[in-house]
């Protein structure tokens, strides 16, 4: 493929010579025309070489700078020694029994920014951020296969509006999965389906935390999960010796899907109560009726709208912690995440603090968490470090 070169907007060049490889959008002058995909030279307006990458609208931005050497070609073979070196730095995972589900290239962390790919048994998933790097998807599935011993590959688009997920059969190659199939992740068994729309049934970058919530808080506490989904942390904690769980979340199906990662690990169902209700109305109840938990585990959606609410974790997160300190016990414990990536962790124990305040109650940080190792993340691009997951002990 021709390469193209294209020069960046002078307010934009220190942040690409000072190693980040995200071009934002008005880097580019707005007259140059490109096609996705299209692998660029990128120069600063002195003809200073940057790097060589490639050209794709996605919601972070237009494009990635690939090498900052001027005379690597872009072919299939810079693919697979990406993805080779990027599974080569996961050798722990593979050898690790207990968890079978865990990302093995996540986007720029790895070097190639707009796609992720995830092990998921002997399944990937490959979920794709741009139409520009769709187009070398016989490349990357390809390297994949030659690389790994798999027995197939599923995908999901997310190149609509906003990244949003393209509904489609999501199945790509090799041998199609009986689904729901059973990952493991740290000894727990949980079911998951990669060909039921946008999401799995598990969040991975969760494992961390779902772990240190098993092993180190659920123990003798009654737990309650808002924002439930499939009921992972409510598996976790029921697998580390909670007296009982109760997960709240407003979807019809998580009812079911929570029941079923419960029996498949062998949990008794009498001390677990499943509710499908707004989250909110669940809090209003909850204090009517004087309930009260050991630990509330709070882990909303960036963005969430039912009949009668709209969330936003940015505006709304204060409020959310608010309703979770009025019905959580002394000494109890708030496990407290966001994934959304427009504030960072010092923004987000602001809101901590603003709540806490607002109660008129003290709290103390017992355990912060990020991304976990396998989703490789760089310091230049701040919004791929999303993950802020917060342990707060509300004090007596």
């Amino acid at each position: 493929m021709e390469i193209v070169t294209v020069q960046i907007e002078t307010p934009f060049e220190k942040n690409l010579l000072n190693g980040n490889p995200l071009i934002y959008k008005e880097a580019i002058n707005a007259n140059t025309s490109l096609e996705e995909g299209q692998i660029i030279d990128v120069i600063t307006k002195k003809n200073k070489f940057i790097g060589r990458g490639y050209y794709a609208i996605q919601n972070k931005g237009i494009g990635w700078i690939l090498t900052r050497e001027r005379n690597i070609p872009i072919d299939g073979a810079f693919f697979e020694k990406r993805l080779k070196k990027a599974i080569d730095k996961r050798a722990a995972y593979f050898k690790d029994h207990e968890t079978t589900a865990f990302r093995i290239f996540n986007g720029e962390g790895d070097g190639i920014g707009g796609f992720s790919v995830d092990l998921y048994q002997n399944y990937l998933l490959i979920q794709w951020y741009s139409i520009g790097i769709y187009k070398y998807k016989s490349w990357i599935i390809e390297s994949l296969q030659r690389l790994l011993e798999i027995d197939g590959i599923y995908e999901k688009k997310r190149f609509d509006d906003n990244g949003t997920y393209m509904e489609d059969d999501d199945f790509v190659v090799g041998k199609k999965a009986d689904f729901p199939i059973t990952i493991l992740e740290n000894g727990i068994k949980y079911a998951v389906n990669l060909n039921e729309g946008a999401m799995t049934g598990i969040f991975l970058d969760q494992k961390d935390v779902r772990k240190t919530i098993r092993d180190q808080y659920a123990k003798g506490r009654n737990v309650l999960n808002t924002f439930s989904y499939t009921g992972a942390f409510s598996v976790a904690a029921a697998v580390g010796g909670s007296l009982s769980t109760t997960s709240v979340d407003l979807a019809n199906r998580s009812k079911q899907k929570t029941t079923d990662n419960f029996l498949l690990n062998d949990i008794d169902l009498s001390n677990q109560k499943i509710i499908v209700e707004d989250v909110f109305h669940y809090f209003k109840y909850a204090v009517k009726k004087q309930l009260s938990f050991d630990m509330v585990i709070l882990d909303p959606p960036s963005f969430a709208r039912s009949k009668k609410h709209t969330f936003r974790a940015a505006k709304d997160y204060t409020n959310l912690l608010k309703e979770a300190i009025a019905i959580t016990k002394n000494g109890g414990i708030i496990v407290a995440s966001t994934n959304c990536a427009t504030f960072d962790m010092k923004k987000f124990k602001g809101f901590i603090d603003a709540a806490f305040h607002h109660q008129k109650e003290t709290y103390q940080i017992v355990e912060q968490f990020g991304l976990p190792a396998d989703f490789a993340n760089i310091n230049e691009v701040t919004e791929s470090n999303y993950l802020k997951v917060v342990f707060i002990k509300k004090l007596k």
